[in-house]
């Protein structure tokens, strides 16, 4: 599979906005299967590090995916990409274009080939996943009751947390609130703590019935709080940059005017 019949397949998973090369380096690189350069738009693909069978075109093509996921990335955000290219986002947009690929047969699963890994997939999902999630919630209720109790007593609840059950008082609070909320606990006490954050209750139900139809948590993310979440995210990223190279520019700034002053003071005649 060449360089040129890559980049088709790419393009009939999602058409891009901008123009974009696709290039094989001919090597192989112990470090990168590929990678993504957004100022000339170039996706290099380090084709020695995948077989010529099916198995290693296969593999190649999911490497392709991924660089191709950060140049629809950049299109999204006027061709160019944060410090933090690896961000929820990308990660939705490489989720979806997989699960795209998959769906138009372009690609294939590469975690479907192994029959073991299906079956050890089902009993983490079943027995640890699900059974975490149910620990977590019944533990809500059971926070619930101590609350009450506390109350009776004239005490405070969130003491009786910090120095009797020694936990963080966010996470007795999300465990209550996965019980109230009631909580699919097949989507596990992760994916549970970002839903039960949820105040929104269409918003939540919507994120749990998509989790439970397997959407991966970076699209539920996106899905729920929007494009207008992420850009705020990024505009705060920027923000703290900012601050810290002011505060970087000042220091050198204070350095420069002692260093002027020594060299004032000092005859080097």
């Amino acid at each position: 599979m060449n360089q040129d019949k890559v980049k088709q397949k790419l393009l009939a998973i999602e058409d891009a906005p901008l123009e974009f090369t696709l290039i094989y380096s001919g090597k192989k690189s112990k470090k990168v299967n590929g990678l993504y350069k957004p100022a000339t738009r170039e996706i290099i693909i380090h084709n020695r590090n995948f077989a010529s069978d099916d198995t290693g075109q296969n593999l190649l093509l999911y490497t392709a995916i991924h660089e191709y996921a950060h140049h629809l990335h950049a299109c999204s955000r006027g061709g160019t990409l944060s410090a933090k290219a690896h961000n929820t986002e990308f990660w939705a947009i490489f989720h979806a274009l997989l699960e795209k690929a998959e769906n138009k047969k372009i690609y294939s699963d590469v975690f479907a080939v192994s029959p073991e890994l299906i079956k050890l997939t089902e009993v983490i999902r079943s027995k640890y996943l699900k059974n975490n999630g149910e620990l977590v919630k019944e533990m809500g209720k059971v926070l619930i009751k101590a609350h009450n109790l506390c109350t009776d007593i004239g005490v405070r609840f969130e003491d009786y947390v910090d120095r009797m059950l020694r936990i963080p008082r966010a996470a007795a609070n999300m465990a209550i609130k996965m019980f109230e909320y009631d909580l699919a606990p097949e989507v596990g006490a992760d994916n549970m703590r970002f839903l039960a954050g949820l105040r929104d209750s269409d918003k939540r139900e919507a994120a749990e019935a998509a989790l439970i139809k397997g959407k991966s948590p970076d699209t539920v993310k996106i899905q729920v709080r929007g494009k207008e979440k992420t850009e705020e995210d990024s505009v705060a990223i920027l923000e703290k940059e900012k601050a810290r190279l002011e505060k970087t520019i000042s220091n050198l700034n204070k350095r420069l005017e002692e260093v002027n002053k020594e060299l004032g003071l000092k005859d080097w005649s």
